[in-house]
Parts: C-alpha cells; structure tokens; sequence
C-alpha cells in the first residue's frame, strides 16, 4: 500500500512540475510594444511652423487624454555649414501597448472635441495649402529583448542631444530574421545595454517602405558622446566575436543611418 502511495505521490508532483513550467514559459513572454513611426516631408518653413503647432498643441495633448504618455517628435540635425534642405522632416514616434491600442486611436481621436479644435487648421487644411508634401507611416513590433520603449537616461539639453536612427535592410526575408536574431539571442541589445546605448527602441518592421527591415534608436547627450560611444563598441571584445560568427554573416544589405534631435516639446 505504501508503494503504490509513493508512486502516486511522485505522479502528482511531477505533474505539478510540469504545469509550473509550462505557465513560467508563458509567464518570461512579455507582451511586446507596438510602435508607429510617422515621417512628415514639408517644402516650406510655414508648412513646418503649422506642423509644429498642430503636434505642440493639438497631437501630444490628444494622445496624452488617449492614455498615450510619451510621444516622441524628432528632427533631423543640420551640419552648421550646410544648406537648408529643399525637403524639410519631422519624425513623430508613438509607443502603443498593443496593435489593438494603435488600430483604435483614430476612433478615440474623432471623438476627442478639444482636438478636432486645437487641430482645425491640420484637419480641415484646404486643399491648395497643405499642411505637409506627403506623410510615410511604419508599424513596428518591440524587439523580444527590449519589448517596451525607455526614455533615454540624459541629462544634457535638448538641443545638444544627438538620437541616432538606424534602418537596417535585410537581403532577403531569412537573413533579416538572422538579424534580429542576432539582436536578440545572440547579445547585440545586451552589449548595447552594457555600454549604455540609451536605446529608446528596437523595433522589427511590420509595414513600411523598406522591408524587410528592423529599425532602432539609439540616444546620447551630444556628438562627442556619441562617437565615443560607437568606438568603444567598435573595439569591444564581445562585438568582435558576434560580428566574426559565420552565422551572422551578410544579413544586412543597406544601413540607413539619421542624426535627430528631439524638439523642444518632444514627450521623449
């Protein structure tokens, strides 16, 4: 009788093992961010004065009653001795909790009076004086090893802040994945993290005009910070050994890098 109650005890443990780790497999899964980027592309200063003034006080206020804290507005930094671009742009980054959060924004916002009148002259902008050329819209999921956006830990002013944008292209569906793969198990956000990268976030794109690619961003308090940063990753002993794996060989065909800055009333 004792046998075959120990034997019955063991089954029943082991069952309890197992249902344990399968919800702990559930459990180290974290619900990851969705993320929208907005790329507006305006001809003139007056286009830009209007964009700005429908984001300060209109956009941001709406998504903060929508239960959206942070939004990031960016612009791109000019070299001091270079020309103003025919082609002015203004990146507007949105962390949402879920696809269903950015999927229902839009209803949230037709409903919200104080921004359908804050965003009169965006909204309802005649059609022979728009408000920008043309608009890009990306949709992004979190990476696994960072699933939610971060403020960047900075001290310094904005307007000295440099935030790097990165795109990187992959040849082909299969060495895009290797390269977030590569991101992921094979330590490239850790070492990011280890050398404080500040990453806002990294991001696999789900829809936009570049695919496949993967985008993150990186932040720092000024240039110098910057380059002295990208040196020490450059030289670090892990990144070499990562960088030489024969696995992750040729998985990125274009590396599209921007230098932003946040504006002044930039959540982020």
């Amino acid at each position: 009788m004792k046998h075959v109650f120990s034997t019955k005890l063991v089954l029943v443990l082991a069952l309890l093992i197992s249902i344990l780790q399968v919800t702990d497999s559930f459990a180290v899964a974290p619900k990851r961010d969705f993320y929208q980027l907005i790329i507006y592309k305006l001809k003139t200063a007056e286009q830009e004065s209007r964009l700005d003034n429908y984001l300060q006080n209109a956009y941001l206020p709406a998504m903060h009653r929508a239960g959206i804290e942070k939004v990031g507005v960016f612009k791109p930094i000019l070299a001091p001795d270079a020309a103003e671009p025919a082609e002015k742009l203004v990146y507007v980054f949105i962390p949402f909790k879920s696809q269903d959060e950015w999927s229902n924004l839009e209803a949230k916002l037709m409903k919200d009076k104080t921004y359908l009148e804050e965003g009169k002259d965006y909204i309802d902008t005649p059609w022979d004086k728009p408000v920008y050329s043309r608009m890009e819209s990306i949709l992004m999921r979190a990476f696994v090893d960072q699933p939610h956006f971060q403020m960047p830990n900075l001290s310094g002013p904005k307007s000295e802040r440099v935030y790097e944008f990165r795109s990187y292209e992959g040849p082909s569906e299969k060495l895009y994945v290797n390269k977030v793969d590569m991101f992921n198990a094979g330590g490239e956000v850790k070492l990011f993290k280890r050398l404080n990268f500040n990453a806002v976030f990294y991001s696999e794109v789900v829809s936009g005009a570049a695919m496949p690619n993967l985008i993150y961003m990186t932040t720092f308090e000024n240039k110098a910070d910057r380059d002295a940063h990208w040196k020490a990753f450059s030289a670090d002993p892990e990144w070499k050994t990562l960088s030489s794996m024969p696995k992750y060989q040729h998985n990125v065909s274009k590396n599209d890098t921007r230098f932003l800055r946040p504006t002044d009333y930039s959540d982020i």
